[in-house]
């Protein structure tokens, strides 16, 4: 057999743990050839110990030892390393032992006596199982790192608030409903309420209920049969199935139609759907939950959001404020974001300058955390090579902000465009009005002073919704 290039599995350490010396000493010569780290061990209470010092990829144990049985140190292994392969050798097979040891979590066994093959081949597959799972552990800890409770920016009195309840939240598998403006952060929130929770390595699915056009609503949630509908091909799984054992986040969670909300709601009290096309039922474990920037009291009051489905979703209610309302919190995100984008974009940039910072802390940000993660990644791709972005840098309609959050736009030396200036000015404008009254645009007319018609014109003229 061509043995394979020393380097290839030079970095990939296995314990061999036998009482025989001489099985010790051919599997050792064996995997050496192959190129493998080996530490061969005729004692397995020396073996165990030795798992506290060294980190192994593979363990290859007899099932049949005095001291400590195979199975034994099959179980302390799972338990220091879950992540480390074991392969058994035996030269009893019983049923039952090999049952046993693969319940206790045994990659794979070999009878005595084997051929040199077939125990090359059997620890190649177990090495790449064992490297998957590590790989599988560095992604759930980046993915935790990302999305975790560290990522939750701010310490400001509303946003301590929203931890504590994160923290409360997270170990239980309650139904969440999470308010708060666009851009506040709600789908951040809800990842770390999953990834600092006992679930953080089952699935985490978020739907944007808004994004999918109603008629595929619920074939997207609960998935189909090949021929339900026009167009189903084949039996799809919907996100329910995606997220079993883990997280479902409905995100606009107010733009469901009733019909489906009937639908959710059984799934909410039962456990239990079913496919779109389908008669038979299927179980399903997930956690809910929702989110949405609209009124759902008012939305229950007008008969558009059912009453039921409400109060199964609102076990534990958290409301974002939005960001005019934790100025304090303003300087943490512009320098998390700027670090995050210096990085991004290679640029040399520590902070903004005084004027930059005085506009930026009183902007009322009607696009709350997201429009002013945009403000700080548009001023970062635009730089120049400053260390420092100045006023200048900031978009027009920012340059200027009072403490009272009315604008005084200063001309600049170079001078400027007025009609963008005004644009932008009146688009920020008319959007936080929008986002004040709930997407009410009779109300949100009535904030700026404006006729309904004249506010509508507006809202035609910038392409606004």
């Amino acid at each position: 057999m061509k043995a394979k290039p020393v380097n290839n599995n030079r970095n990939l350490h296995i314990m061999i743990v036998d009482d025989e010396l001489s099985m010790c000493e051919f599997l050792e010569i064996t995997l050496q050839r192959e190129g493998y780290r080996v530490s061969s061990f005729t004692d397995a209470l020396e073996a165990a110990a030795s798992l506290e010092q060294e980190n192994y990829d593979l363990v290859i144990c007899d099932l049949k030892m005095p001291g400590l049985s195979g199975l034994e140190m099959l179980r302390t292994v799972k338990k220091k390393s879950p992540a480390t392969e074991s392969i058994m050798i035996t030269a009893f097979a019983s049923t039952s032992t090999v049952i046993e040891a693969m319940k206790c979590g045994a990659f794979d066994y070999i009878t005595k006596p084997f051929k040199v093959d077939e125990i090359v081949i059997t620890v190649e597959k177990a090495l790449k199982n064992s490297q998957l799972q590590r790989e599988n552990q560095r992604l759930q800890k980046e993915l935790e790192k990302r999305f975790g409770f560290d990522n939750l920016i701010g310490k400001s009195p509303p946003m301590l608030a929203v931890y504590e309840l994160i923290k409360q939240v997270a170990p239980t598998k309650t139904n969440v409903l999470i308010c708060g403006e666009s851009g506040t952060g709600k789908e951040l929130v809800a990842r770390a309420i999953h990834f600092s929770g006992s679930q953080k390595d089952r699935p985490f699915v978020a739907v944007n209920c808004a994004a999918i056009p109603e008629h595929l609503l619920e074939s997207e949630l609960f998935g189909h049969l090949r021929g339900a509908f026009t167009g189903a091909v084949s039996d799809t799984g919907g996100y329910l199935e995606a997220a079993h054992g883990g997280t479902l986040f409905l995100d606009e969670i107010a733009e469901i139609p009733p019909a489906l909300q009937v639908k959710i709601l059984r799934v909410i009290q039962e456990k239990r759907y079913q496919k779109v096309g389908s008669p038979k039922e299927v179980s399903v474990d997930v956690q809910f939950i929702a989110a949405t920037n609209r009124d759902l009291e008012a939305a229950v009051e007008s008969g558009e959001f059912r009453q039921d489905l409400f109060y199964r979703l609102n076990v534990i209610r958290i409301d974002l404020p939005p960001l005019r309302r934790r100025p304090e919190d303003i300087p943490l995100l512009l320098n998390h974001f700027l670090q995050i984008y210096s990085r991004e974009y290679q640029r040399r940039i520590r902070d903004f300058s005084p004027e930059a910072t005085r506009a930026l802390v009183n902007y009322s940000y009607p696009g709350n955390v997201r429009e002013l993660e945009n403000i700080v990644e548009r001023c970062v791709v635009l730089s120049s090579g400053s260390e420092t972005v100045p006023l200048s840098s900031l978009p027009p309609a920012l340059q200027g902000f009072t403490r009272n959050g009315t604008a005084e736009i200063l001309l600049p030396d170079e001078g400027l465009n007025l009609e963008e200036v005004v644009s932008s000015l009146e688009i920020g404008l008319i959007r936080q009005a929008l986002q004040r009254a709930a997407n009410n645009k009779t109300r949100a007319a009535e904030l700026l002073g404006l006729s309904f018609r004249s506010f509508r014109y507006r809202l035609e003229k910038y392409g606004l919704k």
